[in-house]
């Protein structure tokens, strides 16, 4: 049910925008970003059941706690890109959009290279 509640509130929310879009496109924009921080926050409490089952995997499975922490990292950086690029493209600053999610890009690369450079010493080991 609560994807549905999700569902309604961005929708009422952009139907608001477009209609205050016409008269008063700053008001519009705060609308959309205030939709925006709603779901965000709805989000962040499903992250938490998220986060349990990943622990319990982690307790399952032998698998170092660098590796999930930079699992985390990775999709906290994807989703906080993916929105702030969202808000930008919305507000008509596709160039700033742009940026974000190519910052965002290049800080996935930076925080997964320890990862990346465990599978080479590995695959350097077994050869």
């Amino acid at each position: 049910m609560t994807v549905i509640k999700i569902a309604v509130i961005g929708i009422l929310g952009v139907l608001l925008a477009v209609q205050l879009k016409e008269n008063k496109s700053g008001h519009a924009v705060h609308l959309s970003l205030a939709t925006g921080l709603v779901i965000c926050a709805w989000t962040v409490t499903r992250l938490e059941t998220v986060l349990e089952m990943i622990n319990q995997i982690q307790n399952l499975i032998s698998i170092n706690s660098a590796y999930i922490a930079t699992l985390l990292k990775m999709l906290g950086i994807t989703y906080i890109c993916d929105f702030g690029a969202g808000l930008c493209k919305d507000a008509g600053h596709s160039v700033v959009a742009h940026q974000i999610e190519t910052f965002g890009k290049l800080s996935i690369l930076a925080v997964s290279m320890p990862v990346l450079m465990a599978l080479i010493e590995t695959i350097e080991q077994l050869l």
